[in-house]
């Protein structure tokens, strides 16, 4: 067996055990209390990572292609952003649930709510993909988009609608195994989905070239390529998770049960309580990412596709702090599912203090590094050099980003849901998108990516109070003394 192999294998039996302390009420160490943060982190911060890379290979082969190619793209990314968070708010309606369940040693209930929570979540990305196809023609219009990209920014949102229940279906199968402690296999399988991305776009965004002598066939697809890319990985990948929960998971594996997919108006009602405020969230949230693109449209196609690009390229500072934040939604909703409040506060504390320092780092990189990143996207000087303006505004925001983010996966372990949804919308839409209005006439771009920094450092400081004040715990609390 392959070193990596052995070492995952380690990694993954040393998380088992710890988690199986928190299970049976056994006292942890700090050390302990570390290294399974440490241990769960990991993986989910290198498949938030490889991710982002597959996004970056992704701008930069499209960004070749010029930047109306890519201005097609990020005038539709908004909208990709919101239908994507309405099947993650799905998902987080069941899979903290699981979470709950299997800290409470409920296995047969966690297996039944994985089974009715699929079949729910496919039926709603069905609904979701038939919308999305419904509106693809108009949608880059209506954001403001010319002529010049309408076409191919039509064609990309088309496909990507309909492939939604594919790309629900492995997203479910991924947040269930995370929040059932397993970290490691999402994250391997989202580094082979990163390959195959890359490997599937060579061939079809470009036509037949040459590369060091060698002659690379190709479908010349452009746009259109990067899209059906990216839906073959996915497809690959969904499939690879899929089989590993239903098959291979010691926690949820399907083998010798059995039990009904048709859910109940019990499980839904509960995963409604933590899923929709977290999809209303979503929702009012892009919408006011939508009226942020709206703002930039007229900016012109460069200040388009720079908007874009700087927003892809950031991405790369905050993964981590995703990863952490879905660390934190297993270690808190598995605490408390176990009856542990004191254990769920502490690694409330260890991993938003963890994600603050990891994006500290990363927001200090990003400001040097601004300008190669933005080289690695695009040719066209006058993108690089809005990019690398933005990304320079953006990296004072990234420790209180990190609070934020961290802060929120801990709450949705806890199912404190409303309020933090609540703060995060009242946050974007009072502070960021009233800024963002008046400075954007007067200073362009820049404008924008200011009103980004100020409504970010001014999110992370209200999610920190509710944090410190312990109200996320009230909803936990008030369920144990019903």
């Amino acid at each position: 067996m392959p070193y990596y192999h052995k070492k995952g294998l380690i990694s993954l039996k040393n998380s088992d055990r710890l988690l199986g302390e928190i299970r049976t009420g056994k006292p942890m160490t700090l050390r302990g209390q570390l290294q399974l943060t440490v241990l769960l982190s990991m993986p989910s911060i290198v498949a938030q990572v490889s991710s982002i890379i597959m996004q970056y290979i992704d701008a930069a082969m499209v960004g070749s292609l010029g930047a109306e190619a890519s201005a097609s793209i990020g005038i539709i990314s908004t909208t990709t952003w919101l239908f994507w968070g309405l099947c993650s708010a799905v998902c987080t309606g069941f899979s903290v649930q699981i979470a709950h369940l299997i800290g409470a040693g409920r296995r047969d209930e966690a297996r039944h709510v994985v089974r009715q929570g699929l079949m729910a979540s496919l039926l709603f990305s069905l609904v979701l993909a038939l919308l999305g196809c419904g509106i693809s023609g108009e949608l880059p219009r209506w954001l403001g988009g010319g002529d010049d990209i309408a076409a191919d920014s039509s064609s990309y949102f088309f496909i990507f609608s309909l492939a939604l229940p594919v790309f629900q279906a492995g997203y479910f199968a991924g947040a269930v195994l995370r929040c059932s402690g397993n970290m490691l296999v999402p994250g391997l399988i989202n580094v082979m989905m990163c390959v195959l991305d890359v490997i599937f776009n060579m061939f079809l965004i470009f036509p037949e070239h040459q590369w060091h002598g060698l002659t690379i066939p190709g479908a010349g697809l452009g746009v259109t390529g990067a899209a059906l890319g990216t839906i073959l990985a996915e497809t690959v990948a969904g499939a690879a998770m899929l089989y590993y929960l239903w098959r291979k998971s010691p926690q949820l594996n399907m083998k010798g049960t059995s039990g009904s997919y048709i859910p109940t108006r019990k499980l839904l009602r509960r995963a409604s309580v933590i899923g929709l405020p977290i999809a209303g969230e979503h929702g009012i949230m892009c919408g006011a990412q939508i009226l942020v693109t709206t703002i930039v449209a007229p900016l012109g196609t460069a200040a388009i596709a720079a908007n874009a690009f700087a927003i892809t390229a950031e991405a790369l500072c905050y993964m981590p702090g995703y990863g952490i934040g879905e660390a934190a939604t297993t270690l808190i909703g598995q605490s408390l599912g176990a009856g542990r409040v004191d254990l769920s506060k502490r690694f409330a504390h260890i991993t938003v203090y963890s994600g603050m320092v990891i994006m500290s780092v990363m927001g200090l990189i990003m400001y040097f590094a601004a300008p190669a990143m933005m080289a690695f996207f695009t040719p066209a000087q006058e993108v690089r050099e809005l990019g690398v303006m933005a990304l320079r505004i953006e990296a004072w925001a990234e420790p209180m980003f990190a609070a934020a983010i961290v802060s929120y996966g801990a709450f949705v372990g806890a199912r404190d849901t409303l309020i933090p949804s609540c703060m995060n919308l009242g946050s974007i839409w009072a502070v960021r998108l009233t800024l963002a209005a008046l400075l954007a006439p007067v200073m362009g771009l820049r404008g924008v990516w200011i009103a980004m920094c100020v409504e970010l450092c001014f999110r992370g400081a209200i999610f920190l109070w509710r944090l410190y004040s312990g109200a996320w715990l009230r909803k936990y609390k008030n369920l144990q003394s019903s």
